[in-house]
């Protein structure tokens, strides 16, 4: 009689000429030389189970009212009713999700205001806009400015310029009326009623009838433009970022020599207006 060597395989060890039975080494216990792994509690959530339950936060987000029922959010996302009950009820414990017992609907809870504002508390304007500003001056090779209000006026809080020889500089810090060129009349337009009105009504030595067309046409265009109104011989774009209560955060703008911007101001407007929007949802804003 032969002694055999023993041949290794994964998670079993057999021997040639007689196999290991699992009962060998007792009810409940795994044979000899057999690696274990421990199962997962069955309470931890899986990556699939987290990755659902963000799908539904995310689904308020976007939801044109402030609450959604079951089927609802079933039907949008394509999940078993029973999937999203067990995901909401979860949401429920940690304060993310409200529910109405009135109604059957759930809203979103204190909790995820709590997240929207640690967010925005983080934002720094200036730094969100500079990269948004640097592709502008890439694209177009003309200079991009953000300006914000103070007070009465706005000012630019910073500008990229491109590498040309001829091009458009801004004064930084230096407040401007809001009804004088691109950048301040997207300001005044997009102002709330009462204020806009309190400013127009302070104004002298101005065609307010032709100031409120162009405040008008800003508002139904979603952008501003500008030739020599401010400064002769300058032209210009400009476009709101908005912040998450709606309200205006800032306006950036594109601007050049008159004479050769006349030409791009539908290729410049497009890509402003896209840099505007990416932007104004990074500061919160809900897209439309």
């Amino acid at each position: 009689m032969t002694e055999t060597e023993p041949v290794r395989t994964l998670g079993t060890r057999k021997t040639r000429g007689k196999a290991a039975t699992p009962d060998a080494a007792g009810p409940g216990k795994a044979p000899a030389g057999v690696a274990t792994v421990a199962a997962p509690p069955a309470d931890r959530p899986t990556i699939g189970s987290l990755e659902r339950g963000v799908e539904v936060l995310l689904l308020f987000t976007r939801a044109g009212t402030g609450d959604l029922g079951v089927t609802e959010i079933a039907s949008q996302l394509d999940m078993p009713k029973t999937v999203v009950h067990r995901i909401l009820t979860t949401l429920r414990t940690s304060g993310l999700i409200d529910f109405d017992p009135t109604t059957r609907r759930y809203a979103l809870g204190p909790a995820a205001l709590a997240l929207g504002n640690a967010y925005l508390a983080r934002i720094d304007l200036r730094e969100f806009a500079l990269e948004p500003m640097r592709r502008l001056v890439e694209r177009t090779n003309e200079t991009a400015t953000l300006s914000i209000r103070s007070g009465p006026a706005r000012i630019y809080l910073d500008q990229i310029t491109p590498v040309r020889e001829v091009k458009m500089t801004v004064p930084l810090a230096q407040p401007f009326p809001l009804h004088v060129g691109g950048s301040s009349k997207v300001f005044l337009a997009f102002a709330p009623a009462a204020e806009r009105e309190t400013y127009l009504a302070s104004l002298s030595d101005v065609d307010i009838a032709k100031l409120r067309r162009d405040l008008e046409a800003i508002v139904h265009r979603g952008y501003a433009t500008s030739f020599g109104e401010r400064q002769e011989g300058a032209g210009s774009v400009a476009a709101p970022v908005f912040q998450a209560d709606g309200s205006l955060a800032a306006v950036m703008s594109v601007c050049g020599p008159a004479e050769r911007f006349r030409e791009a101001v539908g290729s410049v407007s497009a890509l402003l207006l896209m840099e505007t929007a990416a932007l104004s949802t990074r500061l919160g804003y809900p897209r439309r």
